[in-house]
């Protein structure tokens, strides 16, 4: 089945973006850190976690987390969508058995002065309803069938 493509005019201020909801288990935070080169051992140690930090077990690392929110934001706008920026605040840690969930808002749309499509979304990362992670992507999206932001170059890409 093919998915149809996420327009500009789909998705107006107020459009809640669907969850994502995934299971976290101690291999989810062992190989983030890995991928992500991050050889520190509150990342893949149980024990200098507890002891050490004095947390409660291991937990997902900062370039995790941006890789979840990349894949959030990606998901939704389908590959004609094209990530123009992040930023993201940490409130609190994801540990291994939480089941986190990511949840997002279309906060601002408009096109700009290049006519290229924007999107603001406002998504955060919960666990138990508790928001561990907020962040801010923005998204640029096809104005019509026949734009890709993709092809967008030089003075045609301005992000």
């Amino acid at each position: 089945m093919i998915t149809p493509r996420l327009l500009h005019a789909d998705a107006p201020v107020g459009t809640a973006l669907p969850e994502l909801r995934h299971q976290v288990t101690a291999t989810t935070v062992v190989l983030g850190a890995l991928a992500t080169r991050d050889w520190r051992p509150m990342h893949h140690d149980h024990e200098f976690a507890v002891t050490r930090n004095g947390t409660r077990d291991i937990f997902l690392n900062t370039p995790s987390q941006a890789a979840w929110f990349e894949r959030y934001v990606t998901d939704w706008t389908g590959p004609h969508g094209r990530l123009r920026r992040m930023r993201f605040r940490m409130h609190g840690s994801v540990f291994p058995g939480d089941t986190m969930v990511l949840a997002g808002t279309v906060v601002e749309a408009g096109v700009d002065t290049t006519g290229c499509g924007w999107v603001a979304l406002d998504v955060a990362l919960s666990v138990d309803r508790e928001a561990k992670t907020t962040c801010r992507a923005e998204a640029a999206l096809p104005l019509g069938p026949d734009d890709n932001p993709w092809e967008r170059t030089g003075d045609r890409w301005c992000p």
